[in-house]
């Protein structure tokens, strides 16, 4: 699942990027399927470390690790904001919490492959909600048969609570896109994202502490947290947000569309998770349909105005037919 800024903040995070020099094409294209990887291995990283600090323990490093490089890099300004924007933003932080704890929880009874393409449901079905055409509700169904042979393609199917966290995972991001925009336009560059990012932190902290306890001080435990916080986030930050300079938003949505695939490769390298042929098809499926709700015209887009996550430009980031939505 992935989690990279809010999709008009792509336009204020150009700002703080200025300093580097503007990718070629072939140059963005690398990048942004570098931050897909980035993400997902990321996720694979953390999943080695569940049976010591737990889904719960490793969420809440990464969060932690993330806020605090946001933080630094950012310097969020704190004052002149009404307790709308703050209200705002405590929302977008429990939208980030929430999709990131229920997504690692999935992660601990589900292939990596497998979890993010039931995830992709979420920001799917937003994108035929607000474009109200046939057309994207055809790409959900799609998503949706290809999620159904997930379960069928396995001997012993799914566990049913990885399923149902998966869901979970994506109405929050669905959520996540549509509160990054309004979040991006109460706040300038990368502020609101940051400053959410450290509430989704504080939000998983408690959470993490009760679960793994002493073991998150562990020195290796620690290690592996913050690779996974720079490579779930701010690795990817980075690299999509140089990278949408150089690209159209179509184009980077129908990138950000491989991410079930990227995921499943990631769960065989680094997990050792092999989907079966059936299940690879419904991986097949769920891409596919994303790819063609990026492409797909839309009668009503996202508001304009939000950090991105840059995701897909029809959610993980712009406009409904744009996608990008948001952090994994």
């Amino acid at each position: 699942m992935s989690t990279s800024p809010p999709p008009t903040a792509a336009a204020d995070g150009r700002a703080s990027l200025r300093g580097w020099a503007m990718p070629g094409k072939a140059g963005a294209v690398g990048m942004v399927l570098g931050g897909i990887l980035s993400v997902q291995f990321g996720g694979a990283l953390a999943a080695t470390m569940f049976d010591r600090a737990g889904p719960a323990g490793m969420v809440s490093l990464r969060l932690c690790g993330a806020a605090l490089v946001l933080m630094l890099l950012v310097r969020p300004r704190w004052r002149g904001r009404s307790r709308a924007d703050w209200a705002v933003i405590a929302a977008f932080g429990l939208s980030l919490a929430a999709m990131n704890g229920l997504f690692y929880e999935a992660l601990a009874r589900m292939p990596i492959g497998a979890a993010v393409t039931v995830e992709f449901l979420g920001p799917l079905g937003l994108a035929a909600v607000l474009s109200r055409r046939l057309q994207h509700l055809g790409w959900v169904l799609m998503a949706a048969a290809g999620v159904f042979l997930l379960g069928y393609g396995s001997l012993t199917g799914l566990d049913p609570a990885g399923v149902v966290l998966a869901l979970g995972a994506g109405a929050c991001w669905a959520g996540y896109i549509l509160l990054s925009a309004e979040t991006g336009r109460r706040s300038a560059g990368l502020d609101g994202l940051a400053l959410a990012s450290a509430a989704a932190a504080l939000m998983l902290l408690p959470i993490g502490i009760t679960s793994a306890g002493s073991v998150l001080l562990a020195p290796d435990v620690l290690l592996v947290g913050l690779a996974v916080a720079l490579l779930s986030s701010v690795v990817p930050y980075a690299l999509e947000l140089t990278a949408l300079r150089a690209l159209a938003s179509r184009v980077f949505g129908v990138l950000m569309s491989l991410e079930p695939a990227a995921a499943a490769l990631a769960g065989l390298l680094v997990l050792g998770q092999v989907l079966t042929p059936v299940q690879l098809l419904a991986v097949a499926l769920v891409v596919v349909a994303s790819v063609g709700a990026a492409r797909s015209p839309a009668m009503t887009p996202l508001p304009t105005g939000g950090p991105p996550r840059p995701r897909r430009p029809w959610t993980r980031s712009r406009s409904a037919s744009d996608r990008r939505g948001g952090p994994r």
